[in-house]
């Protein structure tokens, strides 16, 4: 009986113990998840046009700067699966200028989620490419408003 004991209370604590590493594995990026929701949304304020609105060349390298740093988190992190199309919906009403300064918002949030310390070499490297287009389209952004 005892060791019926014993052996139900170490298959336990094994399970728990797998059962905590699965889970600490599987959520160890989170923040690469909103990182990746707030570049989808900043790159829905930059995409979205009024019918008497055009995009401009800056903008649309803001888009592909966006776009790269996309492809870097998804490569460094589990990617959620959502498409590039999926984001939060854009206020219509807001104007141009308000939407630049939402993305550059989202863009500081994604910068955020990305930069915390890193411990795999691998996504290492890909977390500081992406940080690097997260501020390229920034500058880029800042350099529209200011032009506006």
């Amino acid at each position: 009986m005892k060791i019926l004991i014993r052996l139900t209370l170490l298959s336990l604590l094994i399970a728990t113990c797998v059962s905590a590493t699965w889970a600490d594995e599987r959520g160890k990026h989170p923040y690469y998840l909103h990182a990746l929701s707030d570049l989808r949304d900043a790159r829905a304020h930059l995409e979205f046009l009024s019918p008497s609105e055009r995009r401009d060349m800056e903008e649309e390298h803001a888009i592909r700067e966006i776009d790269m740093a996309l492809r870097e988190i998804h490569q460094a992190a589990i990617d959620d699966g959502k498409p590039v199309g999926e984001h939060m919906p854009i206020d219509a009403h807001l104007k141009r200028t308000d939407r630049f300064h939402k993305a550059l918002e989202l863009l500081d949030r994604a910068r955020k989620d990305i930069g915390r310390e890193e411990d795999d070499p691998r996504a290492r490297g890909l977390r500081d490419r992406a940080l690097l287009h997260i501020d390229e389209a920034h500058h880029i952004i800042e350099r529209i408003i200011h032009n506006y």
